[in-house]
């Protein structure tokens, strides 16, 4: 037999069998939810357009959401509805386009959020804490920042005419939003008071101050450049914006004192004397009262630090407003543009429940989190607004043992087949999330603020929790290794993409590459 013949023969008989299987599929099988579903996702994916190039682009973080805690509030969001849990998905989670991403700083194999960011707002990497600069940085040393700036999506954003905006429920001058502004040898010198005498000498500048004169830094840098500064930011941080004096607390201050200022500068002044047709709000009846169709831009200063937990927000004196109200009126502000708009949107307390071994907390501004992404979807056009969801690193947090199907995420594992929890060697009990490291278990009940673990000693290790209500808003999981906060991990983390080249996001990438699918989307830089 002849090759030929023997090639053609042999495409005939893989014909042949596939018709023979597709022939005797089980009707049980073609007929099963499972089936159909998983078909009918297939089958949406291949009729997703074509289009390249889009008009918005919102860039969503989730600090510190990792693919573990995907899956784990997946399923607590499917439990809270009553159902199993497993076989929900997150609203971003069926976005057409995934890919993987690999979270390694220059220096580091465990990353930070100001390398992270860095890389996902200027296309490279950088070292770990600083933030706007290249990898010839040192760390700490201002001399090292000139010549080593470099530009962001936001900032070649602004230049190229379209509004600009920054979201989170962090401090406003945290890593994360900062890379989206700022160029500091520091991701700590979020004011004044937190730098070096020989920094501040040296003539660098602190990342509020940054934040507020953004347009004149921006214009300075680049010669004939004209833009109108950023149109919304809004998050947690005033302290990082007043004066070390008690007369210039805000309402909703916490400490006697609340600014950190020492060169006695208001920024929240300077920033409405700048912009006179802006809105300064600090509270949730100022945001309420915001009209999006005339107002021109916002500045939201909600917490003297980060803003509330989302399950501790309730509890904030003058009120909050959630990150999905956030990002709905920055949109319905930004989208006034006809030229466009980009708009970064953090949830930044995943990652601080995270550090503080709350799982539950975790889970809960995940699901606050996907809300915000919700709002942004019901909110654009999908035909001209990439929408991109990702984290910038993941945490030691597990899921682990052999619960069965439906059991609670947050409750202690229950093997297939029974009733009754399941022992570990020592005789106890065990939860199916944990964390590698970190403070340890805590008891807190209903305590809806995660940061009530610092108050307490290190209680790494095994605890019998027998007697022990694991699914409270309070209770912290047990950790292997004692550490004063649980720290990142360095695994990848998941990209989702919708919209105008959100077919560009596939298979594993660096997390640079970010960058270069909101600029292949925005045409941002000219090739």
């Amino acid at each position: 037999m002849n090759r030929t013949w023997k090639v053609a023969c042999t495409a005939v008989a893989l014909a042949v069998s596939a018709s023979l299987h597709a022939a005797v599929l089980p009707e049980h099988q073609s007929n099963s939810a499972w089936f159909t579903d998983a078909q009918a996702k297939l089958s949406t994916k291949l009729q997703t357009n074509n289009q390249f190039k889009a008009k918005n682009v919102i860039l969503f973080v989730g600090d510190g959401m990792g693919i573990s805690t995907l899956t784990s509030a997946r399923i607590h969001k499917g439990q809270l509805a009553g159902n199993p849990g497993e076989e929900g998905y997150l609203s971003f989670e069926s976005f057409p386009h995934t890919a993987l991403v690999k979270t390694y700083n220059v220096d580091a194999q465990t990353p930070d959020s100001a390398g992270t960011m860095t890389a996902m707002m200027s296309g490279l990497k950088t070292d770990v804490g600083v933030i706007g600069v290249d990898e010839d940085i040192e760390r700490g040393n201002c001399s090292t920042v000139a010549g080593n700036e470099v530009i962001t999506a936001l900032e070649l954003a602004e230049i190229k005419g379209l509004s600009t905006g920054i979201i989170s429920t962090a401090r406003i001058t945290h890593a994360t939003p900062a890379a989206t502004y700022a160029k500091s040898a520091d991701r700590n010198w979020e004011d004044i008071s937190d730098m070096p005498e020989a920094a501040v000498t040296a003539g660098c500048s602190d990342i509020a101050d940054q934040l507020v004169n953004f347009e004149t830094y921006l214009e300075a840098r680049y010669t004939g450049v004209d833009v109108d500064g950023i149109d919304v930011a809004m998050g947690g941080g005033r302290r990082h914006f007043l004066p070390k004096d008690a007369a210039f607390n805000s309402p909703d201050a916490v400490s006697d004192v609340e600014g950190d200022r020492t060169d006695e500068r208001d920024l929240t002044a300077e920033w409405q004397t700048m912009y006179e047709n802006g809105v300064y709000v600090y509270d949730q009846a100022g945001f309420d009262a915001i009209d999006t169709e005339s107002v021109e831009r916002v500045f939201g200063l909600f917490n003297e630090s980060h803003m509330q937990y989302e399950a501790d927000r309730g509890n904030d004196i003058a009120g909050e407003p959630s990150i999905a109200e956030m990002t709905e009126t920055a949109i319905n502000i930004l989208d006034n543009n006809e030229n466009g708009f980009f708009l970064m949107v953090e949830s930044g307390r995943i990652d601080h429940a995270h550090h503080a071994g709350n799982a539950a907390g975790a889970l809960t501004d995940t699901l606050a989190f996907e809300e915000a992404v919700m709002a942004a979807v019901e909110n654009t056009d999908p035909s001209e607004t990439l929408i991109l969801v990702t984290a910038d690193h993941g945490h030691v947090f597990t899921i682990a043992g052999y619960p069965k199907r439906g059991n609670p995420i947050l409750g202690k594992v229950v093997n297939v087949g029974s009733d009754d929890a399941a022992t570990a060697a020592d005789g106890t009990p065990y939860t199916t999330l944990g964390y590698t490291n970190g403070l340890g278990f805590r008891n807190l009940g209903d305590e809806t603020d995660s940061d009530a673990t610092y108050a307490l000693e290190n209680a790494a290790g095994r605890v019998d929790i027998t007697n022990i209500d694991t699914t409270t808003p309070g209770y912290h999981q047990e950790a292997l290794i004692p550490l004063s906060s649980e720290t990142h991990s360095g695994e990848d983390i998941a990209l989702h993409a919708k919209g105008p080249g959100s077919q560009l996001a596939q298979g594993v990438i660096e997390q640079n590459v970010v960058f270069h699918l909101i600029n292949q989307a925005l045409g941002l830089v000219n090739e």
